[in-house]
């Protein structure tokens, strides 16, 4: 009796380990094909986040140089750009006035595009050193909406956003990126703070 019910426990923790490896495989699958979305833009900030997602989320899985990049995961880097306003601007000494010519707009608008090819031509290179799949995407708008909205439509397993470090008052005052996202993205939010500064 004792041999019988010592081999039904053998067999329920038989069962129980076959079950974590199985789950344990399922886990490994999803996030070797993960998807990440990290916000980029001109800052320090971005691409020090950037960096730490492709050294930390990707290349932690031991990934074979022969692997192919889509069995990896994809990363997803947005670049969201603020819509140039035709601001009326006062002019002379009677403030007269001044509204920026089409000239000006479409010169501020291929500026706006140039900065935002090279922001993610770098960006691109990153990925591509780490041999990680990457998507770039464009987008006009207030930045930290579009940045949770972009997220939302594209599903992704998780956001990555650089931090600033905003004192206290200036985020009062400018808000945070960061801060919004994580109150407002429908996913995990990452906020990778940069290290500090030795004032060495």
């Amino acid at each position: 009796m004792e041999a019988q019910s010592g081999a039904v426990a053998g067999a329920a923790a038989t069962t129980t380990t076959t079950e974590q490896a199985i789950l344990m495989e399922k886990c490994e699958q999803k996030q070797k094909k993960m998807k990440v979305m990290v916000a980029i833009d001109e800052s320090d900030g971005s691409f020090y986040a950037l960096k730490w997602a492709l050294d930390h989320l990707f290349g932690s899985m031991g990934v074979a140089p022969e692997t192919n990049p889509e069995e990896v995961g994809t990363v997803v880097m947005v670049h969201v750009q603020q819509p140039f306003q035709q601001y009326v601007f006062p002019a002379g000494p009677g403030g007269a006035a001044f509204y920026a010519t089409s000239t000006v707009v479409e010169s501020v608008r291929k500026a706006q595009e140039e900065n935002a090819a090279a922001i993610l031509s770098r960006a691109l290179q990153l990925s591509k050193d780490k041999m990680v799949k990457a998507e770039t995407l464009i987008l006009n708008g207030e930045p930290k909406d579009m940045i949770c909205e972009a997220a939302e439509q594209m599903q992704v397993d998780l956001l990555v956003v650089g931090s600033r470090g905003l004192g206290t008052i200036k985020r009062a005052f400018l808000g945070s990126v960061s801060d919004y996202c994580a109150h407002h993205a429908k996913c995990p939010t990452l906020i990778v703070k940069p290290p500090k500064k030795s004032t060495k």
